[in-house]
């Protein structure tokens, strides 16, 4: 295939480490931008391919101004950031690392952050932190809970699900994995379905994709059958909860504490807004981070390679 002329959006912050376009740059013009919305809108339709950021959804007014596009690129196994529908219509091909086990098998990240979650979130630590950099050291203020000999219920017992079943192992916790058809089979997991995970679980970790039979997989009746007091961990989608119901849960005390590293709507530009990041505010117990969950130097390093290699490639296949 003759790629000259042939041209790709770049919304990855590479600074880091450029090389991973390299390849992509030996046969394409590849401009990087900054993910800024308004930015992309206006320059779009000069594009026949985007290596898109998970802070500027792909949405159909965006693909309605993409005249030029052919291939979308994501580095990331959760595509809720794109319109599905709208680039199929369209006939623009998507280019994810969904099931691209052996690569995915070697990033821990996502699971380290959840389990890195759930221990600050048991212990209050941004509190207890915040506290000491105030001058107080109000111990009692920041009892938290120990988490050997609890139970933990992982829900999708996938790629970092099972590597969040095998931490609990290690810090001598009962796992309970809900998962109609799990990766691999773990044999110190106790598979149950999801209501007597909900009643049995003193933890509860999501590690799902967000699609329309998961959304609101936690709604008001989903934590009406938890323990009271029981902690709550999302590194997935944050549409995966009712997030509405999940501010009841945690004002009445039926959620005891909460680490996420995702929130519905976090694409709105009054995030200090958000219902959840408002009571975070308040309480101890919740902890909140901004989707850095495959956000490290190793993680980013392999995926943002991988996804602008095979582009490469199949730009240089014709």
């Amino acid at each position: 295939m003759n790629t000259e002329g042939y041209r790709v959006l770049c919304l990855w912050d590479v600074t880091l480490f450029p090389s991973v376009l390299d390849q992509l740059k030996a046969v394409a013009q590849v401009d990087i931008h900054p993910p800024d919305r308004e930015l992309v809108a206006a320059i779009i339709g000069n594009y026949d391919a985007i290596l898109v950021a998970l802070s500027v959804p792909l949405d159909r007014e965006l693909i309605a101004l993409a005249t030029r596009m052919k291939t979308v690129v994501t580095p990331s196994t959760g595509l809720d950031h794109l319109d599905l529908a709208a680039l199929s219509e369209r006939g623009i091909a998507v280019q994810s690392i969904k099931v691209e086990y052996d690569l995915l098998d070697q990033v821990s990240a996502t699971a380290e952050l959840a389990w890195a979650l759930l221990l600050a979130a048991s212990r209050k630590l941004p509190a207890a932190h915040n506290a000491a950099l105030e001058g107080r050291w109000a111990r009692d203020e920041f009892r938290g809970t120990q988490i050997r000999g609890k139970t933990v219920g992982i829900v999708g017992v996938g790629r970092l699900g099972a590597m969040m079943a095998r931490y609990a192992q290690a810090f001598g916790l009962q796992v309970l994995g809900c998962d109609p058809a799990p990766r691999l089979t773990l044999d110190f997991v106790d598979y149950v379905d999801l209501d007597t995970l909900l009643a049995r679980a003193d933890i509860i970790s999501l590690h799902v994709h967000l699609n329309e039979s998961t959304r609101h997989l936690l709604d008001r009746a989903a934590f009406s059958r938890m323990k009271e007091g029981v902690t709550l961990i999302n590194t997935s989608r944050g549409g995966l909860i009712d997030e509405a119901a999940l501010v009841e849960a945690l004002e009445s005390g039926k959620v005891g504490a909460a680490g996420l590293d995702v929130i519905d709507g976090e694409w709105r530009t009054d995030l200090d807004q958000h219902p959840l990041i408002k009571l975070a505010q308040q309480h101890p117990g919740v902890v909140i981070s901004p989707h850095i969950g495959g956000v490290t130097l190793e993680s980013q390093s392999i995926t943002l390679k991988f996804s602008a290699d095979r582009l490469a490639r199949s730009l240089a296949a014709g």
